[in-house]
């Protein structure tokens, strides 16, 4: 098989396991339906992914490198504002839908729970890279614990899109960082 007809095969797989996953949830796709879908034999995916969870992994990484990065206006505020909104309006498409099951799975899966992890490790380091930019700048406390900062940021994200507590409004995270912003900003300087 030619380079390029892999390439064509390995986008196939990676779309028909995101619409399987979409459709039917994490521990209902199969691998089985997964090359069905694709047109590519169970061998051919056993070749480049262990498991469902792995292709699922892949394309999540994609999905999110192209949508959720981190800008630098210089603005720490306005930039943590358009990521998270990226991160809501990700979560709002198919992409929500399995990175839910994913996270379900990671709770007995240890091929899920290697991704997850590692998916939201390279999240996270990269907050705490722009975080760490904002705090040289002087937008931030010096002494904040970053990795904290990040699960404050975060969290009322995670908490209101996974347990479904309420509806979020698109102006959702401008209200979270309004009233954050101020815990983590430098206290002032002598007047």
């Amino acid at each position: 098989m030619s380079a390029r007809r892999n390439e064509k095969a390995r986008q196939a797989i990676l779309s028909a396991a995101f619409e399987l996953c979409a459709e039917r949830g994490f521990a209902t796709t199969t691998i089985e339906a997964i090359a069905g879908r694709a047109g590519v034999g169970k061998t051919t995916i056993y070749r480049w992914w262990p498991s469902k969870a792995a292709i699922l992994i892949e394309g999540v990484e994609i999905a999110r490198d192209a949508s959720a990065g981190y800008p630098d206006t210089g603005n720490i505020q306005a930039d943590l504002l358009t990521q998270t909104t990226n991160v809501m309006q990700l979560f709002d498409t198919d992409f929500g839908a399995i990175w839910r099951g994913l996270i379900a799975a990671a709770q007995s899966d240890g091929a899920a729970a290697d991704g997850v992890s590692r998916i939201l490790r390279v999240s996270i380091d990269e907050c705490v890279a722009r975080l760490a930019k904002a705090r040289d700048a002087g937008q931030i406390r010096p002494d904040l614990d970053l990795e904290v900062a990040v699960e404050l940021i975060y969290g009322p994200i995670y908490h209101t899109w996974l347990l479904r507590t309420r509806p979020v409004p698109a102006s959702f995270m401008q209200t979270v960082l309004t009233a954050l912003m101020p815990a983590l900003a430098p206290a002032p300087g002598p007047a």
